[in-house]
């Protein structure tokens, strides 16, 4: 492996913290990793080489190291973070959430405070509340903050010397701080506070601040806001008994962690509670084939999942990690207050550990196991069906799309473990490859047009040989098994492409449409899978979609060739003219009935006369 080059290079690096930085021969970052002492963590990916087929590709991709010396480790894990935010390497684990949830941010950084949706959480002093999900309940909320403690919604600059408040005022949705003697900061400011605990979700103690307002009020003999001040705590008491939430008193503020790890990838969930209520549910995913250790899986779910947010005052985790210390500190340092990162073994947090879990382990059924574990299985039914080394993880998938010869184009898709990248997907037009004896065929000599007549064969034989060729040029991927959209004659057309260019020991499979058989070089009969057979259905998904792709692809290539008319080989026509004529005239047959006025009044007079000429000549 490559990574033995660097060898020298390893027992050369320093017994201190810091990050550490592979790189491909591309000079591309693959993978960023923290270690406490740098010269053992690195060197133990000397012997790493078969521990997993992740691991592997790593070793194999790897060309070049690069480090980084830090003071401690919390500094090495604060870099390791930003680094893999910025460059994003495809070995390390990369979490990612199906939507982008809203956030509501107070901007406390204001004099009057309003109330914004924002989309990520933003260093500068305001307060940010959230996610929420669905993303519709964060405009309810502030709508909700506007109605019952008549926060500002304006851009207005506020002193306090307005004439007069505006119509938000009027209809009580605002308290108008932009006139002192409405409203004063401090009654603004009282505003604020309530307003902040109704977005961290704490009603029970803003119904008790409420309550205690609104007698105070009373007594005062201000009836108007007192009267106010009871119609907010009705509509906080209703929202609070409404509330679908868990609740465990004395709990507080805490986040809890429930962790899954499978061979299909990973599902976390993270209960944010607040005030001893489960307020919100993250759901966040590992993608196949980057799942690692719980504990490696944890450790990068924490760190990206706290980058955007600010970390509470406990965190519950169902394991330990590496360095909890150093992620205490960056996350303190970051909420600026103390923030502990805990295991409990019993009692009620254990319990609220125990059901973040369950949850994750049902996120990752749902996820995972009804669509991933599905193609897996089809997999390893065609591992068996056709006798290869190894599960087929990448199908190339070949079809071509003709009519009677005309136009004829091929396309190539890609699917990897069972999901299909577009990115990859390829087209071809059919050229036809004499040279190499794998020419359309043509007419016998007797024939009065030397036309090449359809051979779907010999095409098949040119895209597979093109295709391949440009693997062998890049040095792969290389696919696991070729999926040929046809029977035993397009499957042997591909073998014989795969042996001209040295590529024999590639397996290509034939699946002929209506029967739906399987197609092989070394069988006499084909394979029959059952309607239902994971495999059967995950290699028809394929195929429909290259054809797909294939009739798509030459749908443009006629409606091209149409486009493509007459007036192309008239001298000082292009596609601009062309174009200009075929809208005026609407046809071809337009252009030509036109006279040489008006084709001049279009196009000018020197081509509309060449046009003329031309079409004289051809009558």
């Amino acid at each position: 492996m490559a990574i033995h080059d660097l060898k020298e290079q390893i027992t050369r690096l320093p017994e201190q913290p810091g990050v550490y930085l592979w790189r491909n021969a591309a000079g591309d970052t693959i993978y960023v990793g923290k270690a406490r002492t740098l010269r053992d963590r690195v060197r133990s990916y000397l012997g790493a080489a078969g521990l997993s087929p992740r691991h592997d590709a790593l070793l194999e991709e790897i060309a070049s190291l690069e480090v980084i010396v830090t003071d401690s480790v919390m500094e090495a894990l604060a870099l390791e973070n930003n680094l893999i935010k910025q460059r994003r390497p495809k070995y390390n684990i990369l979490l990612r959430d199906d939507k982008n949830y809203p956030y509501l941010q107070l901007t406390t950084s204001e004099p009057f405070p309003r109330i914004l949706v924002a989309r990520r959480v933003e260093k500068g002093g305001d307060f940010y509340a959230g996610p929420f999900l669905p993303a519709k309940l964060a405009r309810r909320t502030m709508g909700l903050a506007h109605r019952l403690f008549g926060i500002r919604s304006c851009n207005e600059v506020i002193t306090g010397q307005r004439g007069r408040p505006c119509l938000e005022y009027d209809i009580k949705r605002c308290i108008a701080p932009c006139v002192a003697e409405i409203c004063g900061r401090e009654r603004y400011g009282a505003a604020i506070e309530n307003a902040k605990l109704l977005l961290e979700g704490r009603t029970d103690e803003l119904a008790d601040t409420l309550q205690a307002r609104m007698q105070e009020a009373a007594s005062a003999q201000r009836y108007e806001e007192a009267a106010q001040l009871r119609d907010a705590l009705r509509t906080v008491q209703t929202l609070r008994d409404r509330e679908q939430k868990v609740a465990t008193p004395g709990l507080g503020d805490r986040d809890v962690f429930g962790l899954k790890v499978g061979p299909s990838g990973g599902a976390i969930q993270v209960f944010a509670m607040r005030g001893g209520r489960v307020v919100e549910r993250v759901e966040l995913a590992v993608e196949p084939g980057l799942a690692r250790r719980d504990a490696e899986v944890l450790q990068a779910a924490l760190q990206q999942f706290y980058e955007d947010r600010a970390a509470p005052t406990e965190i519950n985790l169902p394991l330990e990690i590496e360095d909890a210390e150093a992620l205490e500190a960056w996350l303190s340092g970051r909420a600026g207050r103390r923030a502990r990162v805990t295991v409990p073994q019993r009692g009620d947090k254990r319990a609220l550990v125990d059901l973040a879990t369950r949850n994750a382990e049902l996120s990752y059924r749902t996820r995972f196991n009804e669509i991933t574990a599905a193609h897996f299985e089809g997999l390893e039914t065609l591992r068996a069906t056709l006798g290869l080394p190894a599960m087929p993880r990448r199908i190339e998938c070949f079809d071509i799309s003709t009519i009677q010869g005309s136009e004829t184009v091929a396309s190539m898709v890609v699917c990897e473990d069972g999901r299909m990248k577009k990115a990859e997907y390829r087209k071809f037009r059919i050229k036809g490859l004499r040279a190499s004896g794998f020419g359309l065929r043509t007419p016998k000599a007797h024939s009065p047009e030397p036309k090449a007549l359809p051979d779907d064969f010999a095409a098949m034989r040119e895209v597979v040989q093109r295709r391949c060729r440009k693997v062998m040029e890049e040095g792969g991927p290389f696919p696991d098994l070729i999926l040929i959209d046809g029977g035993k004659g397009q499957v042997t057309a591909a073998y014989e492409a795969l042996e001209s260019i040295g590529l024999g020991t590639l397996v290509a499979v034939g699946i002929a449409k209506r029967e739906e058989l399987l197609f092989t070089r070394d069988r006499s009969e084909p394979i029959a899978l059952a309607e239902n057979d994971p495999a059967l259905l995950l290699l028809e998904r394929i195929r429909n979609e290259a054809h797909r792709f294939a009739v798509t692809f030459h749908r443009k290539a006629r409606s091209m060739r149409d486009l493509r008319s007459e007036l192309d080989a008239v001298p000082g026509i292009g596609p601009r003219r062309r174009r200009a004529l075929l809208t005026a005239f609407g046809s071809l047959a337009g252009v030509r009935r036109a006279t040489r006025e008006e084709l001049g009044a279009v196009i000018g007079p020197k081509a509309a006369a060449a046009v003329i000429d031309y079409f004289a000549k051809s009558a």
